[in-house]
């Protein structure tokens, strides 16, 4: 998955839509390779920061960074983000946003993104697998820049 998405960032695409169902195994000949798919909310990343796109939440709410629901231009930084939050779902068969309820989907976006500001790493990545889930949040989360390549070798 990790792959993937260095092979879409060198490219200067990001994704904005990372959630598991985007992730899709191949068929005959290439039945063992993962593929990423829907690319519908993809765009040129241009390295240059915008620090507000003025547009409302771009991707999945469950698995949108944290920038996207606060509506800032995504860089693959945010592609990782929703990277982490697809993986954690799936060791935890859930993520501690879910099922919140809301009267207008604006509400529901706002509830889910103070959440996720308000969960801890350490919270989220708690009992479920090794540190270095937590090491992944926090680099992603704290240290890569918007105009900032992402040090793929370093996730692995």
């Amino acid at each position: 998955m990790l792959d993937i998405l260095e092979y879409v960032h060198a490219h200067d695409f990001i994704h904005r839509d990372i959630k598991p169902v985007n992730f899709v195994m191949g068929t005959g000949n290439h039945c063992n390779k993962l593929f990423l798919i829907d690319f519908g909310l993809a765009k040129k990343w241009t390295r240059r920061p915008i620090p507000f796109s003025g547009d409302s939440l771009i991707g999945t709410d469950r698995y949108a960074s944290i920038n996207a629901h606060l509506c800032f231009e995504q860089s693959p930084r945010d592609d990782l983000e929703s990277l982490g939050y697809v993986l954690m779902y799936f060791l935890r068969g859930n993520l501690p946003w879910q099922g919140l309820q809301a009267a207008t989907t604006e509400q529901k976006w706002e509830k889910i993104c103070e959440k996720k500001l308000s969960t801890s790493v350490e919270i989220l990545c708690e009992g479920y697998g090794p540190l270095e889930f937590a090491w992944f949040f926090e680099y992603v989360q704290e240290e890569i820049r918007f105009d900032q390549d992402p040090n793929y070798d370093y996730l692995q």
